[in-house]
């Protein structure tokens, strides 16, 4: 199946990007893989995009994307890139054993949030659980909240939430810190910022009442003497890193150490002609979701305009 234009992702970018590119008449095809709409279907209210006062429900907002991109023309499809070829033109694309042909590609699949890996975690996320700050960091106002982390990612997390919460509490499973030294001095004379040293979150503690979920605290491990000691919170985030989504492009695209894609200065192009990059697969810094909607749109006039260059090659 030949396409003009293939989209690999469905949250904020590859959806903004579908949006674009439809009303530019490229027919574009998006792989929303197995969660559609990306990180967003996972939280519960997202009140910081432009264009809704009242907040709305992230899955709401993805869906609203969804159908505005396919009044113009998107198709989407739901399964997952599992194998691509960018060495030749036009690009080859599969979906297990499915193969299709492209002459663009916008790579959209975006980050995932390194996470504990236990039930709780997945049971209250978006109900206290979170790996955002900037995102969900309101919600927590004159509220007691848990970090999870030593790097600069949890510092950053825990610095930003002292301007909504009570009270911060970093848990690290090692007795120091691994952020930068700046980092470290900037939380150690915050006054809201505790810490609790050698222990990892063993589970994440809630309550379910009339069908509303919510966090109530969490029970740490010392990972020293093995004890365990329950401790009062009323949010827990995760500020373990992220990995951005790219095993795919492995050996094809030009990534960073961590694994986000590298484009070109005010660019979305990758270094493959005909193929960009858009949202958090290449944002390491932002990780928002007007921010990847942005380099979507972005994406979507780069490649229009690559296509219309190299129509004859």
């Amino acid at each position: 199946m030949h396409q003009r234009l293939i989209i690999i992702g469905s949250g904020p970018a590859g959806l903004t990007a579908a949006l674009y590119a439809a009303r530019a008449n490229l027919g574009p095809v998006v792989f929303e893989g197995m969660q559609p709409g990306g990180q967003l279907t996972i939280t519960t209210e997202v009140e910081n995009y432009p264009g809704f006062p009242r907040g709305i429900m992230g899955p709401e907002l993805m869906d609203i994307f969804r159908s505005q991109a396919q009044r113009f023309g998107a198709t989407s499809l739901y399964k997952n890139i599992t194998r691509v070829d960018f060495r030749s033109r036009p690009f080859r694309l599969w979906a297990d054993s499915e193969e299709y042909i492209a002459d663009a590609v916008i790579v959209s699949t975006g980050a995932s949030a390194k996470l504990l890996g236990i039930p709780s975690e997945k049971e209250y996320m978006g109900y206290g659980v979170s790996a955002c700050a900037t995102c969900d960091g309101f919600f927590f106002k004159g509220l007691g909240v848990v970090v999870v982390g030593g790097g600069d990612t949890a510092i950053e997390e825990a610095m930003f939430l002292t301007k909504f919460a009570s009270r911060v509490t970093i848990v690290h499973r090692r007795d120091a810190l691994r952020a930068s030294k700046i980092m470290q001095e900037k939380a150690s004379g915050n006054p809201k910022i505790a810490f609790v040293w050698d222990s990892v979150v063993d589970e994440i503690l809630g309550k379910s009442e009339g069908g509303k979920k919510a966090v109530t605290g969490v029970r740490l491990k010392n990972v020293k003497t093995g004890a365990l000691a329950d401790y009062a919170a009323d949010g827990v985030f995760m500020g373990i890193g992220h990995k951005p989504n790219t095993d795919l492009f492995t050996g094809q695209l030009d990534m960073d150490s961590v694994g986000y894609l590298i484009t070109k200065p005010r660019s979305t192009a990758t270094n493959i002609p005909g193929v960009f990059a858009a949202g958090d697969v290449a944002d390491s810094v932002y990780r928002q979701a007007v921010s990847a909607a942005g380099t979507g749109c972005m994406a979507a006039l780069d490649a229009e305009r690559w296509l219309e260059a190299n129509s004859h090659d």
